[in-house]
């Protein structure tokens, strides 16, 4: 099915342009995606739900405070809300967009992207998350649509962040990878709140001129809630600043060739009255951002999937591996940059909060080894970390913080940081008293990659969200039902959508 796309040229007014496109998107102006599109919407939100529910199910703290703080900002059935997970309560839109935010992005553990189109040249490699769906929900809920509509928005939004992360690198200026999720938030938002294109524009001015988040927020020996909440606190940013345009406030205009705003101050255009980039944009066919995202099967850094990809290959393939913890002389993992700086700082060696567990390669390895000799099996769905596997007693676990000091981590150089964002390059090694020296080859395209040819995805994604709405309600599957099949969804069944209860909520 062939793709057709719109561009917005670097030389014309983008943020206005994204704003019409936005518009046009969501009237349904331009011929249909490609079922497989919408599938992978489906199963992206529906993964970053049960992240959300278990989160609140088990009191993670940044979840708890923001849904606390959304309740406080009841609003009666006559001005427009929306609500939050596990409640009927209407609420102001932006503080349930936070609260909502926060609980699917808790874990690490929804949909990632690494910003790469080679067709097009786009590889900038820019994370992101899907961590936005709320948004959509929020602004359908708040003026009456349909799942339909909000299935589309929800879209659009992974096309807006998606395609900016591959045309321009955040990280490469230390500021957070969410300012792409908070420009498509605004977008969304206020274009499915029936918004001019003057006025999103507006609201992606304030965005980008008021609300820049720095990667402090991921730097430290020991990292905070900051690190999980940097999406809803950038999601409530940029509803608010939709909400604020729609009601006439008039922001910076024309952001992206704006020379004193993010963009054009890091890197300068070529050109007078030109943005660093072009922004190509899917509006039908197969090929939209989303179909190259990727998902995490577990509670883990996705940089950190090769390495588990290579450990559990051998683990199958060497069952004698499992047998004794004292025959294990050592592991050996090799991988390219940024992940080496990322979950291989030295810092990350000693993880005291699961912020900086969920960042430690080490951790992460060390504690499937553990699962392994204790379970005495291997496999992604067998060995799947969880939020236990995260808790005080498995952070100071004497066997886990024993294999931590066997591992070895170390920069594999040109040869495979040419390799990333193409795939997530890396090799690990084993050296073991009995069975000598043992080598994954080099890993690629795990298990969740995208470009994984495995075919075991569905039963995975069905064994985790198993694994973490069980935690959250008693039954699985109703709560699957409720958040599937958008596209035949009413409006009063969107209002409907988080009444539901959340064990110990």
């Amino acid at each position: 099915m062939t793709t057709s796309y719109v561009t917005l040229p670097r030389d014309q007014n983008q943020a206005r342009l994204l704003g019409q496109f936005a518009l046009d998107f969501l009237a349904g102006k331009f011929a249909e995606p490609a079922e497989a599109v919408w599938q992978a919407v489906e199963r992206f939100h529906l993964d970053s739900v049960a992240c959300g529910v278990s989160a609140l199910a088990l009191g993670a703290n940044a979840p708890r405070v923001l849904r606390q703080e959304a309740l406080a900002y009841a609003v009666d059935a006559v001005v427009p809300g929306a609500t939050c997970f596990g409640s009927r309560a209407y609420v102001s839109p932006e503080k349930a967009v936070l609260a909502n935010s926060s609980a699917v992005r808790e874990w690490d553990a929804n949909g990632t992207n690494f910003g790469y189109n080679p067709a097009r040249g786009h590889t900038r490699g820019e994370f992101g998350h899907n961590d936005f769906y709320p948004v959509a929900i929020a602004a359908a809920q708040a003026h009456r649509l349909d799942g339909a509509a909000t299935l589309r928005a929800m879209l659009l939004l992974d096309e807006i962040r998606g395609r900016l992360a591959e045309v321009y690198a955040l990280k490469d200026y230390k500021i957070d990878h969410v300012l792409h999720g908070a420009i498509a938030s605004a977008v969304v938002y206020a274009a499915m709140l029936g918004a001019t294109a003057e006025r999103i524009e507006s609201a992606i001015g304030l965005c980008v001129a008021h609300y820049v988040p720095f990667r402090a927020i991921r730097h430290g020996k020991q990292l905070s809630d900051s690190k999980g909440a940097s999406a809803a606190l950038a999601a409530e940013a940029a509803v608010q600043s939709a909400r604020r345009a729609m009601r006439g406030f008039v922001g910076p205009a024309d952001i992206f060739r704006n020379p004193e705003a993010v963009f054009c101050l890091f890197e300068r255009p070529q050109r007078a009255g030109e943005s660093p980039f072009d922004l190509v944009l899917a509006t039908s066919g197969e090929d939209f951002a989303i179909r190259g995202m990727h998902f995490k099967l577990g509670l883990y850094e996705h940089q950190s999937a090769g390495a588990i990809h290579g450990l559990l290959e051998l683990l199958a393939r060497h069952p004698a591996l499992l047998e004794d913890p004292a025959e294990l002389r050592g592991v050996r993992i090799t991988i390219y940059e940024p992940a080496f700086s990322i979950i291989g700082d030295p810092a990350k060696r000693d993880p005291r909060t699961r912020q900086s567990a969920d960042h430690s390669m080490v951790y992460i390895v060390a504690t499937l080894l553990r699962k392994a000799f204790e379970q005495k099996q291997a496999g992604w769905r067998e060995l799947m970390l969880a939020p236990a596997d995260y808790d005080d007693a498995g952070l100071f676990h004497p066997l886990t913080r024993l294999l931590m000091q066997r591992i070895e981590f170390r920069h594999g150089g040109p040869e495979y940081d040419a390799r990333y964002p193409d795939g997530i390059p890396t090799t690990l090694e084993i050296e073991h008293a009995r069975l000598g020296n043992l080598a994954s080859g080099l890993v690629m395209y795990p298990e969740g990659h995208a470009r994984n040819p495995g075919g075991r995805l569905e039963e995975l994604l069905s064994h985790k969200f198993q694994l973490l709405a069980g935690l959250a309600v008693s039954d699985v599957a109703a709560l699957r039902r409720r958040f599937s099949d958008f596209r035949a969804k009413s409006a009063q069944e969107m209002a409907a959508l988080h009444d539901f209860e959340i064990l110990g909520v």
